[in-house]
């Protein structure tokens, strides 16, 4: 089975939080036929944990787990925070292929959306 977890900062406010939970949700539908399970993580303030995540995946059956991260620019939590979680996983799961999408803002297809958005006011 392959996972697809798309992973968020997290939030104090629960409605937040929610409105990922609802994007996971929404980008099953799309990915169904490349992805078995969808799932999400927060980095920190919010749960499942990005470890949590990932370990309920292989739990379930994941024998391949992507991580989505929904961050728009390549900060700490993008090139250190997030690596070292699916590091920290691989290597507790060497036989489960884990990797790392690129981040939503390092995606060319940003701009089209951007464009698209902005055309329409």
């Amino acid at each position: 089975m392959k996972a697809l977890i798309l992973v968020a900062h997290g939030s104090r406010r629960k409605v937040s939080n929610i409105e990922v939970i609802q994007i996971a949700t929404r980008l099953a539908g799309q990915v169904q036929d490349n992805y078995e399970h969808v799932g999400h993580a927060f980095l920190e303030l919010a749960s499942p944990s990005i470890p949590e995540a990932i370990e309920d995946a292989i739990i379930n059956g994941a024998e391949e787990v992507v991580i989505l991260p929904y961050f728009l620019s390549a900060g700490r939590h993008v090139h250190e925070d997030v690596p070292e979680f699916v590091s920290q996983k691989q290597r507790e799961h060497p036989t489960i292929k884990i990797t790392l999408a690129p981040y939503l803002g390092g995606s060319g297809e940003i701009i089209k959306l951007l464009a698209s958005i902005s055309s329409q006011h």
